[in-house]
């Protein structure tokens, strides 16, 4: 069997860098493109596999694709959508002016050596719904910069597919949770903020509704599209599993054993979401069934954290604890 050879962009980030390593598992030779903001993951190990190759670049400067890959599966993007608010330019540039260098460095590839180019968007390009579930064929109706970014990012695949005959995939995923994420998300903000005795903030009063999904359970799907869905398709990727923004806040901080009085509301952000739901027939057609949930992740999560820090040698346990700050267990 002939190595395939995939490029990642944005693979040291949270969710493409579960994917670059279930890849490299596999066996697959990964190209892994990113940029290195402050987003990225410091404790991976990469480097170890012959099968992988690191190029540090902003997809938006790249002038040339690797010569022979098989796939582009396109992670490179900003994600925090209070920062698309406060900042818009970054979105902008990375999430929109980024998708469209890899398109057009995909369309001057002669037809043959194209590369399948699969984008990995959002559930949030929907928009908020207050009951039911979109399916893959609704309508887009975007409701911050950072979900607008998206959009317009699918939007961009699907242009460049019809005019230019480029074989694409999209993936659009409900809320992920799970190793190698920021604390400025939802559940590792909170673990950390619950450990130091900071005041949680929540939007509203913490009654908007979202579905989470663990990050590996959605690289397993992003795999089984890569490996076997359809071009021209657009597949949605969720558990299912529901719960409001207090829901999940509340789950962690008895998790955490602190208190709920923790908790402080405040007002929402502009374009505030009520609902994010997507129905997921489609992917479960491809064979995917998540193996996570939430209320199994949380107390693993808060164990794992306790094992491997007790009775270390200081240093040892600020090196460690370092490592867990970047998915929130410290």
């Amino acid at each position: 069997m002939v190595q395939k050879k995939v490029l990642v962009t944005g693979g040291l980030g949270f969710i493409g860098s579960c994917f670059v390593e279930t890849l490299l598992k596999k066996g697959y030779f990964v190209v892994n493109v990113d940029k290195m903001t402050y987003a990225i993951r410091q404790d991976t190990d990469f480097e170890k596999y012959p099968n992988y190759h690191f190029i540090k670049k902003d997809i938006c400067d790249l002038k040339n694709l690797p010569e022979g890959i098989s796939h582009i599966i396109n992670f490179a993007a900003e994600s925090h959508v209070d920062n698309s608010i406060h900042s818009t330019e970054a979105f902008a540039r990375s999430n929109v002016l980024g998708v469209y260098n890899l398109l057009e460095l995909t369309r001057k590839l002669p037809a043959a050596e194209r590369p399948v180019f699969i984008q990995i968007s959002t559930d949030e390009v929907y928009g908020d719904i207050l009951n039911g579930s979109f399916d893959e064929n609704a309508k887009l109706a975007p409701s911050n910069p950072y979900s607008a970014t998206k959009a317009a990012a699918d939007q961009l695949v699907m242009g460049w597919g019809r005019t230019y005959g480029i074989h694409w995939r999209i993936c659009r995923s409900s809320n992920n949770y799970g190793y190698g994420q920021r604390a400025e998300k939802l559940i590792p903000k909170t673990m950390k903020w619950a450990q130091k005795g900071w005041k949680i903030p929540v939007h509203g009063d913490g009654s908007y509704r979202r579905e989470w999904t663990h990050t590996e359970d959605n690289c397993m799907a992003i795999l089984l599209v890569m490996e076997t869905g359809t071009d021209g398709q657009v597949y949605n990727i969720s558990t299912g599993e529901e719960f409001t923004n207090l829901e999940v806040v509340k789950k962690v901080l008895e998790v955490m054993g602190a208190p709920t009085d923790l908790i402080e509301f405040v007002a929402d952000r502009p374009g505030q979401d009520v609902r994010y739901s997507v129905k997921t027939d489609k992917i479960k057609r491809l064979g995917w069934q998540p193996k996570m949930t939430l209320d199994r992740y949380l107390p693993v999560c808060r164990k794992l954290n306790e094992e491997r820090t007790r009775n270390l040698p200081p240093g040892k346990k600020r090196r460690l604890l370092n490592i867990f700050k970047l998915h929130g267990t410290a």
